[in-house]
């Protein structure tokens, strides 16, 4: 009668599979880097773009997915096509606008002030109309805003200010040179993302541009805000509103967009660098894949005092198998918190809140783990076809 093959427990099984790793722990150390990089890279290539998105999330939402901003285009004299001066007034008109502001730029020089002198600073003039922080959701981090008449007062834009050394406003009033006319700086406006051009900028009320420097009173830029739901079907009524019968001369954006294609560009480094991810695990593979290899030949007398011993085939393929399971275990393990530190110490430089999916540390462990399967396939069935009176003779 044939003998019942005895089945090998868990327990004993976890014996024999850690044979190698315990017996030969450099090489296992070794062995398992090249898995740990590569599930490193896998943890980081899918967490930083989580914490990316969040960033801009909270980046869009502070700043507003409902503002236009509208650019003359250049006529057939190649000069921007002047707007009326009444461009603030026609577009507070408009039944789906909620708010609106205008900048004109005034040609005026700011060469120096009372604490340093400057040959040329090559900042702008800007006349406001409108609540411009309102607009843009900036906030006026030092001193107050423009008020609505003609005095001569200005607000710095924050870089504006950081290059006149007024970053922070001193008790005493401080005034500038503006096209020859001192004005007094009230204010320092904070970072406005969507308007770059603002924050090099010395910003002054559009009645006192026009009274003290000669600004015509033509805005060149027009900033809407409108229904979130509703801000595509407003550009073309935006720009038929500054420019009757001629509404291509007018080009109406929407700023926030200019940070979702960052974020589509970036997506795109993000799949380059997942391909990476995937050739350091292929690697690691190869790596674990040999070392079995090696394991096995070397380990042929084992195998054969084991199959002589009634261990059967079945019994030496899971031994081994497991092992190589192991060993990419280990490397996933030592990877995932190496993915999540480069993470974390990435978010922090660039300001990021820190995001991480379970589903990176799942797919992370899960990839190791296959890899080990697959690594570890040939070389268990190569051990288990070992005849045992030739493993035996093998020295």
């Amino acid at each position: 009668m044939r003998e019942r093959r005895r089945r090998l427990g868990l327990r004993d099984l976890l014996e024999v599979g850690t044979v190698g790793l315990r017996t030969r722990p450099l090489r296992a150390v070794l062995s398992t880097i090249g898995i740990a990089i590569g599930i490193a890279t896998l943890v980081t290539v899918t967490a930083v773009p989580a914490s990316s998105q969040a960033a801009l999330d909270e980046q869009l939402t502070a700043l507003g997915a409902d503002l236009l901003r509208a650019d003359p285009r250049a006529g057939a004299d190649g000069d921007p096509v002047p707007l009326s001066a009444e461009a603030l007034g026609m577009l507070q008109r408009i039944g789906a606008v909620t708010d609106a502001a205008t900048v004109g730029n005034a040609h005026a020089p700011i060469r120096s002030n009372e604490l340093r002198e400057y040959p040329e600073t090559g900042l702008t003039t800007l006349a406001v109309r409108g609540d411009l922080p309102a607009v843009l959701r900036a906030e006026v981090t030092s001193g107050r805003w423009l008020a609505e008449s003609d005095l001569p007062t200005a607000v710095l834009g924050i870089d504006a200010a950081e290059r006149l050394g007024l970053s922070q406003l001193p008790d005493r009033p401080v005034t500038i040179d503006v096209g020859g006319v001192a004005f007094t700086v009230i204010g320092v406006l904070s970072a406005t993302p969507l308007s770059g051009d603002l924050q090099s900028a010395v910003l002054v009320d559009d009645a006192a541009a026009q009274r003290w420097l000669g600004f015509d009173g033509a805005p060149t830029v027009a900033y809407v805000t409108g229904d979130e739901a509703s801000i595509e079907a407003l550009r073309p009524v935006v720009a038929a509103t500054l420019s009757p019968g001629a509404s291509g001369l007018v080009q109406v954006s929407q700023p926030s967009a200019v940070l979702a294609a960052k974020d589509a560009a970036r997506s795109n480094f993000d799949g380059l660098f997942l391909a990476l991810a995937a050739v350091a695990l292929v690697i690691g593979g190869i790596g674990i894949a040999n070392t079995m290899f090696v394991s096995v030949l070397e380990r042929r007398r084992e195998i054969g005092l084991r199959r002589a011993l009634g261990a059967h085939r079945g019994q030496i393929r899971a031994q081994f198998l497991l092992e190589a399971i192991l060993l990419c275990a280990l490397g996933g393990a030592s990877g995932v918190p190496l993915g999540l530190l480069g993470t974390a110490a990435w978010s922090v430089v660039q300001g990021w809140p820190l995001v991480v999916p379970v589903e990176t540390i799942v797919a992370g462990m899960t990839a190791a783990l296959a890899t080990g399967a697959v690594a570890g396939l040939a070389p268990s069935i190569r051990a288990a076809r070992q005849s045992p009176t030739a493993a035996l003779a093998a020295t």
